[in-house]
């Protein structure tokens, strides 16, 4: 069976007076199959290894339920690209809801704590791709518009601040966003300073701006940049949480966040401070847009995708505070 996704591997280690307590656990939860113990096979930290895999919407509340091993053993898991087991068939078959509406809320949470992370990669990735949107801007190229919105990376960060938003998070709001000033200033200091340096060649005029009719559209704002910024975060969440990459580069290309950026680095450099102003609309319109959006998506799929763990014993439910 192609699983792609629809079923996970869990390697759990579990210190050995306790290893009957995970395997209860296991045997309780629906779409749980294929588990095997291995007695006193973990060195560090010492214990016996327990390995299992289940459906992708069981993952909840088998991690809720299993919280404890954080602290006295270890969790871990991964997608399975292919399960041939008719044992892992009737688990998906068994768990409640479909794969791809499956939220698994840690995996979240470690994904968009990485992505609130300012690092080397993420300035280079977004230094490169406002410059391109610069070089855009001036050769009126759409195509170059394009493929500067693919290579952005900023949404990772705008997704840390919706699941901050969601739960509570300050102090991961406050990662995020700063990781969206630092990196927005970086590239569009870096931007600026290239196009300073090809002004002061002659290479590039204030004219190059006002004949670029491909391309306007980057700093003329309107209430459609706001409905398109709606529509990619919600599409980018959903891409996230769901595991669509092909998706999440389509959202890349419906925002123009880092054209924006490139447009008023350049318009900066040849003192075209209307477009300035233009640009900086745009860029916060999508931004705000796609805030608003995934925060009401993450919301959505926290409240009423029919969770798993969801039973009538309070310790069976699921980690209520990583869905916010």
């Amino acid at each position: 069976m192609d699983d792609n996704g629809r079923v996970l591997h869990l390697r759990l280690i579990s210190p050995a007076d306790r290893t009957g307590e995970v395997l209860a656990v296991l045997d309780d939860c629906r779409g749980v199959t294929n588990v095997a113990v291995l007695r006193g096979a973990a060195h560090r930290p010492p214990g016996d290894l327990v390995l299992c895999d289940l459906a992708r919407e069981s993952a909840n509340e088998v991690i809720g339920r299993l919280e404890w091993l954080k602290e006295e053993g270890s969790i871990a898991a991964e997608q399975l690209d292919m399960a041939l087991s008719r044992a892992a068939e009737e688990a998906v078959e068994e768990a409640p809801g479909d794969p791809d509406d499956a939220v698994v809320w840690e995996d979240l949470a470690q994904k968009v704590h990485a992505d609130s992370r300012v690092t080397w990669a993420y300035l280079a990735f977004l230094g490169i791709a406002t410059q391109l949107a610069g070089i855009a801007v001036l050769q009126d190229s759409v195509i170059l518009i394009v493929g500067a919105m693919v290579l952005g990376p900023e949404f990772g960060a705008v997704a840390a601040i919706c699941f901050g938003l969601l739960g509570g998070r300050a102090h991961l709001i406050a990662g995020a966003f700063r990781t969206l000033v630092v990196g927005f200033t970086f590239a569009i200091g870096l931007t600026f300073v290239c196009a300073l340096v090809s002004y002061g060649l002659d290479w590039i005029s204030p004219e190059s701006l006002r004949t670029n009719d491909e391309v306007g559209f980057i700093v003329t704002p309107d209430r459609w940049s706001f409905i398109v910024a709606v529509l990619a975060g919600a599409a980018g969440v959903l891409s996230i949480t769901a595991g669509k990459s092909s998706a999440l580069i389509g959202v890349f290309i419906s925002v123009t966040t880092v054209p924006a950026a490139g447009y008023m680095a350049v318009a900066l450099a040849l003192g075209e401070w209307r477009a300035v102003a233009g640009s900086v609309s745009q860029l916060a319109l999508n931004v705000l847009g796609m805030l608003v959006a995934g925060t009401a998506t993450l919301w959505v799929q926290r409240k009423f995708w029919p969770q798993v763990g969801r039973r009538s014993s309070a310790r069976t439910r699921p980690r209520e505070h990583l869905a916010g």
